[in-house]
């Protein structure tokens, strides 16, 4: 196929200066695919020259300037024959990359995923959780052993990840690993961050997964009754570690608090709310949106309750709150005391709160508000299972007969 090839130098008047200067920028363009790059020079608009892609005057200033772009046009042309006569493919990123001197096709994958993964270990507290990371290391893990597996090898280059890197991966997920449908979505969507990194650095000039398409596997989000809550409330409980995980877990059912978010809370986020009485006002660790939920009776109980506990006092905390393995491990002896068969976690305190509040008429902008979701659609899905509970529930009506009614036989 013959390539299409043209080289323009052009002002962006976007990123004019203080000075009212503009910067001077190099666009090739081959085969319809732009790269660009700065020429490193700035000119007042005025004195530029659309058409010609030029600087216009005849004083020494621009006269340096012109022989300057007429350098780099030089040296790009060099470049595309280099590329030629080593019959290198010649796209437009390749081709500036060359210019730059910008060996890019050494970049790897792993290497990609590697180097993210360090920067956003640097930034645990500060927009990323550690539960975060150790979910992109744990992809990391199972890619590189995809790899050595189906490759043979350590790592890939970047230009050798094509479509059926990312079926097979995720057949490797699904098969080898056996991991449910949704939690390998998880690790195909860091693949699929890692080749945009890619692209938005220009080392690969196609994302070769553009095709790919997820499917998701609706799962029920499990939540207690009303009736679960009120027995799981009222137990008495002899061991105290395990009353300490029922309270967190309790107040975690009626303000909707996230395990990381609870786990954080201090008493600088306690405050007087416009009703005059005493709010949560945090940002979510997650999404890292405002939220502000009003404190109920109870929740108020269990924090008078634990105010003095060491671990409270240690921390400088609201609870004592103990690891989440350690939470969700107490949390299945404490089922079993309460005679409850549904599998807590404190994941499920959070969405027995979403569903009793939707329950009792809270409207879902509300409960949005207070769980800080930034999408409603996120909070429609507990209003589903309220939906298919109401569905299930109406079964029992069907075969019953009105007053009055003989049923037929």
């Amino acid at each position: 196929m013959t390539n299409t090839f043209s080289l323009l130098f052009f002002i962006r008047t976007t990123k004019t200066k203080s000075n009212g200067t503009a910067p001077i920028y190099v666009r090739i363009t081959i085969n319809g695919k732009r790269a660009e790059f700065s020429a490193k020079r700035t000119i007042e608009p005025i004195k530029w020259n659309n058409a010609k892609g030029r600087a216009k005057g005849s004083n020494e200033q621009i006269k340096a300037l012109n022989k300057y772009l007429d350098t780099i046009q030089a040296k790009v042309y060099d470049k595309q024959q280099e590329l030629m006569q080593k019959n290198k493919p010649i796209t437009a990123v390749s081709l500036k990359n060359a210019y730059l001197d910008i060996t890019y096709d050494k970049k790897t994958l792993l290497g990609v995923f590697n180097t993210h993964n360090q920067k956003i270990n640097q930034l645990i507290g500060n927009g990323f959780t550690k539960a975060t990371v150790d979910k992109y290391e744990l992809s990391y893990k199972h890619l590189k052993k995809f790899i050595k597996l189906n490759y043979k090898a350590d790592d890939l280059h970047l230009n050798e990840v094509i479509f059926g890197f990312i079926t097979d991966f995720e057949h490797y997920l699904l098969s080898v690993k056996n991991i449910s449908r949704n939690t390998a979505n998880k690790y195909l969507s860091h693949l699929i961050k890692m080749i945009n990194i890619a692209l938005d650095n220009e080392w690969i000039d196609k994302n070769p997964f553009r095709k790919f398409r997820m499917k998701n596997k609706e799962v029920v989000k499990e939540f207690l009754t009303e009736t679960e809550l009120g027995i799981l409330f009222q137990k008495e409980i002899t061991l105290k570690r395990l009353e300490q995980v029922r309270d967190i877990f309790a107040f975690c059912c009626i303000t909707g608090l996230a395990f990381v978010d609870v786990e954080k809370l201090t008493p600088d986020d306690l405050h007087i709310g416009i009703d005059g009485k005493l709010w949560i006002h945090i940002r979510r660790q997650k999404t890292n949106t405002a939220s502000h939920i009003p404190l109920l009776p109870h929740a108020l109980t269990i924090i008078e309750k634990y105010k003095n506990h060491p671990l409270v006092i240690t921390k400088g905390s609201v609870l004592p709150v103990l690891t989440n393995q350690k939470m969700n491990a107490y949390l299945k002896e404490i089922a079993d005391v309460c005679g409850i068969t549904k599998n807590l976690t404190m994941h499920t305190a959070r969405h027995t709160f979403a569903t009793y509040m939707l329950t009792k008429g809270v409207p879902i902008e509300t409960v949005a508000k207070l769980l800080g979701h930034k999408d409603l659609k996120t909070t429609q899905i507990y209003a589903k299972i309220i939906d298919s509970k109401v569905a299930d529930d109406m079964k029992i009506l069907m075969n019953i007969a009105p007053i009055g009614v003989q049923k037929a036989s």
